[in-house]
């Protein structure tokens, strides 16, 4: 792939050269004709064949920054699960009952009442 933008250049090159070096040319007309002929076309093809390379290393990247958010937030289920308090003996024995005291059970909240 270099040896051919190489080439591709080194005619290119001889093309200015040949421009600015005619009777009739000129030093503009060999910038135009370099840039025209050479550079142009060859950046365009260079950034077309690098594509899939450019792809892969983006598509890695991704797969790379998952990975990292995978294992973060396993050493946080980890750290949280080290860092919790231990049960308490009614919720390790399986007791349902919230209070024992004479506290009544529901959720606390008053039922709506509607107006006559």
């Amino acid at each position: 792939m270099w040896i051919v933008a190489i080439a591709w250049m080194y005619v290119a090159l001889l093309m200015a050269l040949a421009e600015a070096t005619s009777t009739q040319g000129s030093i503009l007309g060999a910038i135009i004709t370099f840039v025209m002929y050479g550079v142009a076309p060859l950046a365009l093809v260079m950034y077309l064949i690098g594509t899939p390379a450019r792809r892969r290393v983006r598509r890695a990247a991704e797969e790379a920054q998952w990975r990292a958010q995978q294992a973060a937030e396993v050493q946080a289920a980890e750290n949280l699960f080290k860092h919790s308090p231990p049960e308490s003996p009614e919720v390790a024995s399986g007791s349902t009952q919230a209070d024992a005291g004479s506290l009544t059970t529901g959720n606390g909240v008053a039922p709506e009442r509607k107006e006559p």
